[in-house]
């Protein structure tokens, strides 16, 4: 894959790159690039923000459902598809910070990325109410945050996670929730040899609540979260803010404030060095741009 030049128009596939249907008391939210293994364009990251606020809206809902369509969870960042859009202007911004098209420097990535991935990603946490995400296939960087936002994480047989950025030249992913998902020691070995863990061992580390047969991962999701969907609305949501309001007490929030500083001090740094924001290593472990279409 190769993404557009610079000045050349993003090119979508999918005028839809999130589909959203309710089924009882739960939506299920389905990221739809499966072309680019899911992904996260502007256009895919805003429709999931405004399918969250949907199904946070709708009283019927109880529970919500992240998964991927295709063969694929999510690859993470879309750094190389023609439907990359990371320059362009969006006047449907979802944060009060400016539109980042326009600014020079760090500017550009830090405006970008305050807004669609570490805001983006705090608010869908917050949520209050339950979500589950159904991983198949690859969860890579990007991927990890959409599947780590969520209370629960359900993975089929043939999932595995990765997140290999330090290879790429900055430390982690914008959501830095590393030491929160699994124990720090084991965080360490994760980012620094950038090694996909498959389900197994997610589920060992206690990242993964089940896993599953690929084949019964929908339904094993939709069973669980029906179930959840049962509980009092306000109790689900009071108990949801108790969790991450004790993992913020144990610095997770102030953590990742300090981390993805450091993650733009990275990007301000390989720009400077090699004239890119991520600069590629031999060697390294899958990225989206790694996965083929489908």
């Amino acid at each position: 894959m190769t993404g557009p030049k610079p000045g050349q128009a993003s090119v979508y596939e999918t005028d839809e790159p999130v589909l959203y249907e309710r089924r009882g008391a739960v939506a299920l939210i389905s990221l739809n690039r499966p072309r680019y293994a899911n992904a996260q364009n502007a256009q895919l990251t805003y429709a999931l923000d405004a399918a969250f606020a949907r199904a946070g809206a709708d009283d019927a809902v109880g529970a919500i459902i992240l998964r991927g369509e295709g063969k694929h969870f999510c690859s993470g960042h879309d750094i190389s598809s023609p439907g990359d859009d990371s320059d362009v202007r969006r006047d449907d911004r979802r944060s009060l910070w400016w539109d980042h098209s326009t600014k020079p420097g760090a500017e550009f990535l830090y405006a970008r990325e305050q807004e669609v991935y570490l805001g983006m990603c705090r608010r869908w946490r917050d949520l209050p109410k339950p979500t589950l995400a159904a991983v198949q296939g690859a969860c890579i960087a990007g991927g990890l945050m959409l599947a780590w936002v969520c209370d629960l994480i359900v993975a089929s047989d043939d999932a595995y996670f990765v997140d290999p950025v330090l290879r790429m030249g900055v430390p982690g992913v914008e959501y830095f929730a590393h030491a929160f998902e699994m124990h720090p020691r084991i965080a360490r070995e994760f980012l620094f040899m950038g090694e996909p863990i498959d389900a197994r061992r997610a589920y060992q580390l206690g990242m993964v609540n089940r896993v599953t047969a690929s084949e019964d991962l929908d339904a094993v999701a939709l069973s669980m979260a029906t179930r959840i969907a049962q509980a009092p609305r306000l109790a689900a949501a009071l108990a949801k803010l108790a969790f991450n309001h004790l993992e913020d007490l144990s610095g997770k929030r102030s953590g990742m404030d300090a981390v993805f500083h450091m993650h733009h001090l990275a990007h301000a740094h390989n720009q400077l060095s090699g004239g890119k924001p991520f600069q590629e290593r031999p060697n390294a472990a899958p990225t989206a741009a790694g996965l083929k279409p489908g």
